[in-house]
């Protein structure tokens, strides 16, 4: 069963983030999206327990070292609310292996903003460049249409 809950991961190696472009599932609402490695919770996981699946499952690495960066809140007016568990990991053992959702690709930290991404991501992925606490982020979606950002209960004006 799948749950609102979900975790996100960018693993990190040699300033690179391992990401996913999602083409392989006809209905999938990240169609031709570069996103992070996670995906929903199972029923009695914990955030961690659900990250550590999910990545294993999709890239066959096991995360040795992982930190958790920040919640993200999604509101749209398709679908219902999600609560995505944001993590980062620069530490992993096993051979990456080949995804059922899609390509995985190291790709440049300085390159992502190429990549075709929610609009949103692009705010956390600075966030995670330039912050080192915890934070919070809420976007609000309308169609595929970013409408507003509110990072740590504050709206965000530009992003």
């Amino acid at each position: 069963m799948k749950t609102c809950l979900t975790t996100l991961c960018y693993i990190e190696k040699d300033n690179c983030y391992l990401m996913l472009h999602r083409v392989k599932k006809e209905q999938d609402i990240n169609k031709d999206k570069w996103i992070g490695i996670g995906g929903h919770f199972e029923e009695k996981e914990s955030p961690e327990d659900c990250l550590l699946r999910e990545v294993k499952e999709e890239t066959g690495l096991m995360l040795t070292s992982y930190r958790f960066r920040g919640i993200i809140t999604f509101v749209t007016d398709c679908y219902e609310t999600e609560y995505m568990c944001l993590y980062t990991s620069d530490d992993f053992v096993g051979e990456l292996s080949v995804c059922t959702e899609g390509d995985l690709e190291w790709v440049p930290k300085s390159k992502l903003r190429e990549l075709n991404l929610w609009e949103g991501d692009y705010i956390f992925l600075e966030l995670l460049e330039k912050r080192e606490e915890f934070f919070s982020l809420k976007l609000f979606y309308e169609q595929d249409k970013l409408i507003e950002a509110v990072l740590d209960g504050k709206t965000l004006e530009t992003w």
